[in-house]
């Protein structure tokens, strides 16, 4: 058997998140589906990580194995894009070391959170709009507080099936782009609901309902409880997956997620 990584995105509007879940439509099962078609051969596509319903993903990274050593990588990405639904692209395809793992090689991902101040009738769908005015110097504040932890417990999911709370938070802004303002998260590795129960707190902090010394007690009381509503899926994208540079055999551009 042969192992390929593949380079996608997904509007996760319609879909109960990646992973495959009984009576809901997921895109790991629309993947595996159409992949089994063009390659003739039951295909399991793994992904490199959850995402929750709702939730998109403009980079994201999968493998799987097959019996054919020698696939093409454009006859490929033609073929499958043709019989994908609109809402799922494949960009490329690669082959791997039979060790490399979409998920467990990963070094870091990239998420952002898009956020309107004013109402856009064409970014609605995919941006969550305030109806209040924000501090976003007090909400970068607090973002930059999260590089100085590492135990996340107060902003994960509880009782999920991790050996660790612990996480290397490298870069948190909130940065004002075109017509939104755009919060990018980069870490090694996110607990499940993560990102939007920070962004969820920090909009507290924002509206002046938390202190930044408030939002540090909620990271250290280590307490889902303590901390605010997860923000909606709707507006939470993930942007990058980041691998070791010398873990391709092609190594001349596939990868946007490569460390350099």
């Amino acid at each position: 058997m042969t192992r390929y990584f593949i380079e996608l995105a997904y509007n996760g509007k319609k879909y109960h998140g990646w992973q495959i879940q009984p009576n809901a439509l997921t895109v790991q099962e629309v993947l595996n589906e159409c992949m089994s078609t063009i390659l003739r051969q039951e295909i399991n596509v793994v992904g490199c990580g959850r995402t929750d319903t709702g939730v998109h993903a403009s980079y994201y990274v999968a493998h799987f194995e097959s019996e054919d050593s020698g696939i093409d990588e454009k006859y490929f990405c033609n073929k499958i894009n043709k019989i994908l639904p609109k809402d799922i692209a494949v960009y490329s395809l690669e082959k791997v070391d039979a060790q490399t793992h979409s998920r467990f090689s990963a070094i870091g991902r990239t998420y952002e959170y898009h956020l309107l101040t004013q109402k856009n009738p064409f970014l609605q769908e995919f941006a969550y709009q305030s109806h209040v005015s924000l501090d976003f110097e007090a909400m970068n504040k607090a973002a930059n507080a999260l590089l100085h932890y590492t135990d996340f417990t107060s902003f994960s999911k509880l009782h999920t099936e991790v050996k660790t709370n612990n996480c290397k938070v490298t870069f948190a802004q909130w940065e004002f782009v075109g017509d939104k303002w755009i919060f990018t998260i980069k870490a090694d590795r996110f607990l499940r609901n993560m990102v939007r129960a920070i962004v969820g707190t920090i909009l507290m902090v924002g509206r002046g309902k938390l202190s930044v010394q408030q939002f540090m007690k909620i990271i250290e009381a280590k307490d889902r409880g303590q901390a605010g509503t997860s923000a909606p899926a709707h507006a939470l994208y993930l942007i990058d997956v980041l691998y070791p540079k010398d873990l391709f055999v092609k190594g001349e551009y596939f990868l946007n997620g490569i460390s350099q």
